[in-house]
């Protein structure tokens, strides 16, 4: 990959006179790149990791789940339109093809358990080529996108040994 995808992927508030320096390259160079990969839909847009574990504010958590999900194909389009159909949803927020049992892996947000149950109930299984789910709810999140969310609190007490 391109070493200024890289750079932004890894922080996408790094400026581009920043990113000139790290690769020896003029700041102009820079953001044209970045305005043509923009333009090409390769970069899709910025965002923030975010903690919500740590807002003070209840309403902000949502209740993830992973479902996976066994279909039958489609004849001509195989699982991409069956997936399309799924990912349409504005619970689903990451939808992936799978080797392996289940053929697609959902990642779902929803206010609460009921919601995702309802969700699932509802307008997944009753797809028609939906033909099983199975449903696992996260209980907390350790790292996301490769960012570490807990940083651990190293005891500031002096070891005392007799």
């Amino acid at each position: 990959m391109d070493e200024i995808l890289e750079i932004l992927e890894k922080d996408a508030r790094t400026t581009p006179e920043e990113i000139a320096k790290m690769i020896k390259k003029s700041a102009q160079y820079v953001k044209k790149a970045i305005s043509e990969y923009e333009k090409k839909g390769i970069i899709i847009k910025y965002k923030a990791v975010i903690n919500k574990e740590l807002l003070k504010d209840e309403s902000c958590t949502d209740v993830l789940a992973l479902i996976e999900v066994n279909i039958s194909p489609e004849r001509g389009s195989g699982f991409d339109k069956v997936a399309e159909r799924i990912y349409s949803f504005p619970e689903v927020k990451s939808c992936y093809l799978l080797s392996g049992g289940y053929d697609l892996l959902l990642i779902i947000a929803g206010k609460s358990i009921h919601t995702i149950g309802n969700f699932v109930a509802e307008k997944l299984s009753t797809i028609e080529h939906v033909r099983g789910t199975q449903t696992h709810f996260i209980l907390k999140k350790y790292k996301e996108s490769g960012d570490i969310l807990r940083r651990t609190i190293k005891d500031k007490r002096i070891a005392i040994s007799m």
